[in-house]
């Protein structure tokens, strides 16, 4: 199966409260993965590469045949460093940049990485806000972390991908956190 990886960070600050957000799509538009977590305080920066960490993680524990993988980000910075276009300048990316590169290798499938404009992203963006909004939460209260992952046999339709994890009123998310 040829796999659409979306994944985006989110911080509300810079550094701020800070999430993430992985959604999984088969070729089929059949989804397979959507998870959204909490990651502490970050960068944006930092959290955009989380999630991208996020998804190598899970991507070998689906139970798919895998015979392509392309990775789409809305951040220009993540998917310019990992296609060689631009260097890694800040020192704090740079251990973030080889632990991807590494995991990129281990797929040991073809890989595609893909700039896209953040409204092609909009569910990975989504999950990442309420990952922030979790971070933010925890943080005023001293919470452990969480993480809201879900894998799915559904389809999403043509025209968008559907929600597996509905928006959140503000306290739904603390009340799932804990």
């Amino acid at each position: 199966m040829k796999l659409h990886v979306f994944v985006d960070g989110a911080a509300a600050g810079n550094p701020g409260p800070a999430g993430i957000g992985v959604v999984i799509v088969g070729d089929n538009g059949t989804p397979l993965l959507q998870c959204g977590e909490p990651i502490g305080t970050a960068t944006n920066n930092v959290a955009e590469y989380y999630a991208l960490l996020r998804a190598l993680e899970v991507l070998p524990n689906l139970d798919v045949q895998v015979e392509s993988v392309t990775i789409c980000s809305d951040s220009q910075l993540l998917v310019q460093q990992l296609t060689g276009s631009y260097r890694v300048r800040a020192q704090h990316l740079l251990s973030l940049w080889e632990e991807a590169r590494r995991r990129l290798r281990e797929l040991q499938v073809p890989v595609r990485i893909e700039h896209i404009p953040r409204e092609d992203n909009y569910e990975a963006d989504r999950l990442a806000r309420i990952g922030a909004r979790m971070s933010q939460r925890q943080y005023a209260k001293g919470n452990e972390s969480s993480s809201l992952c879900q894998q799915s046999r559904g389809t999403w339709a043509a025209a968008g991908v559907r929600t597996l994890i509905p928006e959140e009123s503000p306290n739904s998310a603390e009340q799932r956190a804990g």
